[in-house]
């Protein structure tokens, strides 16, 4: 495994799709699979998170309250994000449910590039480049990774109510 032990953006995709597991037993091949990454990586990212204190036991348990604390309060520090250009894209941070269900219009849209994508808006970098198409794929995923970038790219009232909706959806 690599030296450095740091998270790594797709540590926080990982975590979120094991979140949208939810109770369901679940393998590293289903895990790279479904978000089109090698199971090299993703056995490497689980080492990560499970060093990080993020998962606990046996790897396959969320440490929830954790994981809210570090979205939260963390991912805007460790994964910043600053919106780019105009692209055609999937929706995401407050354009994108659950958020864009609290808030409405007035603000720019922010999307992640991806050419199947249904809307224009603000190009935002997604923590990984599988992101646009998993969350295409898997409706839970993408509300948690939009949740995410609210988190990384939103002002204090986006990030205020993804912080609130966050605890709803982890049950916390």
């Amino acid at each position: 495994m690599n030296q450095n032990k740091g998270m790594r953006p797709q540590d926080i995709v990982i975590i979120l799709k094991i979140v949208c597991f939810g109770e369901k037993s679940y393998a590293q091949k289903n895990i790279a699979g479904s978000l089109y990454m090698s199971q090299s990586g993703v056995s490497e990212a689980l080492a990560r998170l499970s060093m990080s204190g993020l998962l606990i036991g046996d790897k396959k348990k969320v440490n929830r309250k954790s994981l809210q604390e570090f979205l939260v309060s963390g991912l805007k520090y460790v994964f910043p994000v600053r919106p780019g250009g105009i692209v055609r894209g999937i929706p995401t941070a407050h354009s994108a449910p659950p958020l864009s269900e609290l808030i409405q219009g007035g603000q720019e849209e922010f999307v992640w590039a991806y050419d199947h994508g249904n809307m224009r808006g603000q190009a935002i970098e997604p923590l990984y480049h599988t992101v646009p198409r998993a969350a295409s794929e898997d409706q839970c995923l993408h509300r948690f990774l939009s949740l995410a970038d609210a988190f990384r790219a939103g002002r204090a009232r986006e990030r205020k109510l993804a912080s609130d909706k966050l605890k709803e959806m982890l049950a916390l």
